[in-house]
């Protein structure tokens, strides 16, 4: 994001739409403390200067400045409005309409001054500096339409200057002070319009940063193992019955031997984005990749119901990925194999630096083993999963086999069928 020219705006529309509704919104506690301090300087003269004025004059003093403080209450309600922030032209109607009744109050003073005597007291005129200031941050950040309201403040006030005055050089020198106090106020609005867009282009950028910082932690942990180590907890969590997935790559050891070192990363990104594709779609969460194999659960922090048939469903779509990665892979000798297994398993965030959310238990090791008991392209399950889930067809009958570390174990075996693989890679 570019800073813009002094009278220029940010090339993209939502972007100056945000900035103006940012600042404004900002700036309006200000503008409703403003008005209140403007109406009670009226207020003090309303009370004052008719001690010093004659029935008539007071009369006429006492009118415009009912009318002054009317539209200053009108404005400060206006600010309450929802839509205000998105509407400068309130500001600018009402600021103008302010600042020519108190244009009005100054002549029915002037004519006072002019027509006393001597050995009486003067009185005392208000500021309209103070409401030229009140516009200039008020409308920062739009110096034309600063600049359209000095136009028309100016056109005003001389609309009723000149009627008043006969002497020339009144006029004159009455209009030299205007225009240099204008000019004041003019640089004052571009310098506060220009502060409050670098304020706002950093804080965006700050914004931005943080939404990737974001982004990049969920990634790699749960949003409420982020919120507890925030708040300095231990993140320990423990679920009675989740359905762990290890999925490997056949055949990757003989050809980190044939092709290059980009040609292997290419091939784990793709076998690896088309896992996290279908994990998303599948509610099961991602663990880790480990070397050429990927560990995802279903049941953990991500709810899905039953976690056998969320697991098993998971395992099945990623499988269905091999056509394409023989693709990307140049030969025919790549598959994929998935262990599964369901039970209790252990959660939480270990250390202090690159830090993961994992799981551990006989869970995720008896379902790496059984991973390496699946046949190519087909998954593995133990008989706690096959009891869990609600489609048992396509596994064959159990099987009895020694699992390293673990003994004997019943296994069912199922073998994806690859001419129910090509739709998907095809839609994908």
């Amino acid at each position: 994001m570019e800073q813009p020219g002094v009278f220029s705006t940010f090339h993209d529309a939502a972007t100056e739409a945000r900035y103006n509704e940012t600042a404004r919104t900002l700036r309006t506690p200000f503008v409703r403390l403003y008005a209140v301090l403007f109406m009670a300087v009226m207020l003090a003269y309303s009370v004052i200067n008719p001690l010093y004025l004659d029935p008539v004059e007071n009369a006429r003093l006492a009118f415009w400045l009912g009318i002054g403080l009317m539209c200053i209450g009108a404005y400060i309600g206006a600010t309450f409005w929802q839509d205000y922030v998105r509407h400068p032209m309130v500001d600018f109607t009402a600021l103008l309409v302010i600042s020519l009744i108190v244009a009005r109050i100054n002549f029915v003073l002037f004519d006072h001054l002019l027509h006393i005597h001597t050995n009486l007291h003067a009185v005392g005129v208000i500021n309209r500096l103070a409401i030229t200031a009140f516009a200039a941050v008020t409308l920062a950040g739009r110096p034309r339409l600063f600049l359209g309201w000095l136009g028309c403040d100016l056109l005003g006030w001389l609309g009723q200057v000149i009627p008043e005055q006969t002497v020339d050089a009144a006029v004159v020198y009455a209009l030299l002070s205007y225009l240099s106090g204008a000019l004041v106020m003019a640089a004052i609005n571009l310098a506060v319009g220009r502060t409050s867009r670098a304020a706002f282009m950093l804080a965006d950028s700050l914004d931005a940063e943080r939404a990737r910082n974001e982004e990049l932690v969920l990634n790699m942990l749960p949003p409420t193992a982020v919120e507890r180590i925030r708040t300095g907890q231990m993140v320990a969590d423990s679920y009675a019955d989740a359905s762990v997935i290890f999925i490997d790559m056949v055949g990757f050891s003989k050809l980190t031997k044939r092709v290059s070192p980009g040609h292997l990363v290419e091939l784990l990104n793709s076998f690896f984005n088309h896992a996290d594709a279908c994990a998303r779609e599948f509610g099961v969460e991602k663990v880790k990749t480990v070397g050429d194999a990927y560990l995802a659960i279903a049941g953990g922090n991500v709810p899905s119901g039953n976690s056998a048939d969320a697991a098993i469903a998971f395992a099945r779509a990623v499988l269905s990925g091999v056509e394409e990665l023989k693709r990307v892979a140049g030969v025919d000798e790549v598959g994929l194999r998935a262990g599964i297994h369901s039970g209790p398993v252990v959660g939480g965030v270990i250390g202090a630096t690159r830090m993961a959310y994992d799981y551990w238990g006989d869970t995720v090791n008896i379902a790496a083993r059984l991973e390496g008991m699946a046949a190519t392209n087909g998954i593995a399950i133990s008989e706690s999963t096959w009891l869990r889930a609600n489609d048992r067809g396509a596994f064959g009958p159990p099987m009895m086999m020694s699992l390293k570390g673990v003994g004997e174990t019943c296994v069912f075996h199922a073998v994806v069928d690859e001419a129910d693989l090509k739709p998907r890679v095809a839609a994908a």
